[in-house]
């Protein structure tokens, strides 16, 4: 099959309309005319990343995170992430990034979040698109009430971190309606508060919006960016399936073992 069909597929599935504006989502790199076999999918497309792939035979990488957030300047192959993209074309490995629309998208990024954290009832957008379907962030509760503590604890252990950061006035204090929102959300505690948040996890809170948070009596939970590596395996099971559907004649889909968190806890 071509790369061209997995990115249809992928584009039908979380449409590039829900992205942000400035995200630079899509083919990354890469032909769409190329011929593939073999799909990793991963959170970040990183030097080691690359490694993996090339010796597990892959050419085609299904990222979450863009490769190109900044665009390089020169070809100077002594730089790293340079060095990274001539590897790619030499070894015929195609990219291809669904980023925010993976986000938004029902059910996305944000929904196996959701699932992961046990927000199972009444669950919706937290930043609604006009079809109240899709839209950044989930709202929803947990099936009974629980204390920041224990709450925090099932976050730790849901994304598999040494620690986890949490603003809260009381560790005591029972929470039921969460928000979520992968990656970088500090930015939308208010509007998670204006839903009725009694917590909201998210991560790359910024020093001052926690004492923010602090003051208005949000409870928030930041396990890291990280956080959003469930999504590898759940994009490995939708390229499986469309897989079935569409007849396609790959050799293996799979997630990355590659660990990207760029973070050591001491």
């Amino acid at each position: 099959m071509q790369a061209r069909e997995l990115m249809d597929q992928i584009e039908a599935y979380a449409p590039k309309a829900l992205a942000w504006e400035r995200d630079p989502i899509g083919l990354q790199l890469g032909d769409p005319n190329q011929e593939i076999h073999t799909v990793m999918t991963a959170l970040d497309v990183r030097p080691e990343v690359v490694d993996e792939a090339i010796v597990r035979g892959v050419d085609f990488i299904f990222a979450h995170h863009p490769m190109m957030f900044h665009a390089p300047k020169n070809l100077d192959l002594s730089d790293p992430q340079n060095a990274m993209y001539a590897k790619l074309i030499e070894h015929h490995i195609v990219v291809y990034a669904a980023h925010t629309n993976l986000d938004a998208t029902y059910p996305g990024m944000n929904d196996w979040l959701a699932e992961d954290l046990m927000i199972t009832n009444n669950v919706r957008p937290l930043l609604p698109n006009a079809d109240g379907k899709t839209g950044i962030g989930r709202i929803g509760e947990l099936a009974e009430p629980i204390t920041v503590t224990e709450y925090a604890q099932l976050v730790k252990e849901t994304f598999q971190v040494a620690h986890v950061r949490v603003i809260a006035n009381d560790m005591t204090q029972k929470i039921q309606r969460i928000a979520v929102l992968g990656g970088d959300g500090g930015d939308e505690y208010l509007q998670a508060q204006a839903q009725g948040a009694d917590a909201f996890v998210t991560a790359d809170v910024y020093y001052h919006t926690g004492h923010d948070m602090l003051a208005h009596h949000l409870v928030t939970i930041d396990p890291d960016h990280h956080m959003e590596a469930n999504a590898k395996p759940r994009m490995a099971t939708l390229v499986k399936k469309w897989q079935n559907s569409n007849g396609w004649q790959l050799t293996d889909v799979f997630p990355s073992e590659t660990n990207t968190d760029p973070y050591t806890y001491i």
